[in-house]
């Protein structure tokens, strides 16, 4: 009979294996939609406060809300950018400068935190210039990279790159740095040694830290691709910030910022979504988690 232990021929006792009942399991469903019920309702209290504070013009100490316009008027400024043709025009500058920094920044931010985290003579001789090189903000970069490109595109791709190297450089270093050194040993006394070693063993299991710096410096890449297009762009949703405070549009000013933001956070997100699915062993880990 199911769920009564039982004994073998042998006398020992056999048990049969736990299942998982119905109710937690229906539990982690009833979980799942109150964190994405408490997350929708997050954000609409915080519009209806912006509502609150932007119409009735309300003053906290030196903050005032008196030149902030309302929900209803950023909702007005969206729709007109979402039916002009210059949307396209913004969009496209922006993500393709994104595309190419970030790419460019992915491929040497990992080849170098790999190689940096694993050999002794590269942390000691790459990592101090590249430790100098990391404080500088974007801004600082700006005027540098205009005398040393000959466009001002290839100067705002390369604020993008910069701003997302250090943080994929730093996630791969410290991913590669946490790996069981008996892990590696036991891959080198079965004979794996070189790129094989680094393919097979140091990249799988620094993957996690890996995506985690790419995520992050997706985040800083729009930061960075904002900053660099109100100087030097001419299309943009950087540009297009700036130039609707020049113009004096409040309205599309929070228009622009919002888009960066969600921009900003589907890009992170689908960096991760994209890390979960080369990483299937993730997915069980997580899984086994949930069940315990």
């Amino acid at each position: 009979m199911s769920g009564v232990n039982s004994v073998s021929e042998t006398g020992e006792m056999i048990v049969p294996p736990l299942s998982v009942p119905a109710r937690a399991t229906n539990g982690r469903g009833l979980g799942r939609w109150h964190n994405n019920a408490l997350q929708i309702a997050s954000l609409i209290v915080c519009i209806l406060l912006w509502h609150v504070l932007a119409t009735h013009h309300v003053k906290l100490g030196f903050i005032t809300f008196a030149n902030v316009p309302a929900p209803i008027e950023v909702v007005h400024a969206a729709w007109d950018l979402f039916t002009s043709p210059k949307l396209a025009f913004h969009l496209f500058s922006s993500l393709w400068r994104i595309a190419i920094g970030f790419s460019i920044a992915g491929v040497l931010g990992i080849a170098l935190g790999l190689i940096i985290g694993h050999f002794a003579w590269a942390q000691n001789t790459l990592l101090p210039p590249l430790e100098v090189l990391r404080p500088i903000p974007a801004v600082a970069w700006i005027p540098l990279a205009i005398l040393m490109f000959p466009s001002s595109e290839a100067s705002m791709i390369y604020i993008t790159f910069i701003g997302a190297l250090f943080p994929i450089l730093l996630n791969t270093i410290h991913g590669v740095e946490h790996i069981d050194a008996r892990l590696i040993a036991s891959a080198r006394s079965l004979g794996t040694q070189g790129f094989a070693l680094f393919k097979e063993v140091i990249f799988p299991a620094a993957a996690p830290s890996i995506v985690t710096g790419l995520s992050i410096g997706m985040g800083t890449c729009w930061f960075c691709l904002v900053t660099a297009e109100m100087i030097s762009g001419q299309f943009g949703i950087g540009y297009y910030t700036w130039e609707s405070y020049t113009l004096q549009n409040y309205a599309n000013i929070i228009v622009g910022m919002l888009l960066i933001g969600v921009l900003g956070m589907g890009s992170s997100a689908l960096i991760k979504q994209i890390g979960n699915w080369l990483m299937p062993w993730r997915r069980v880990q997580q899984k086994s988690g949930e069940q315990q």
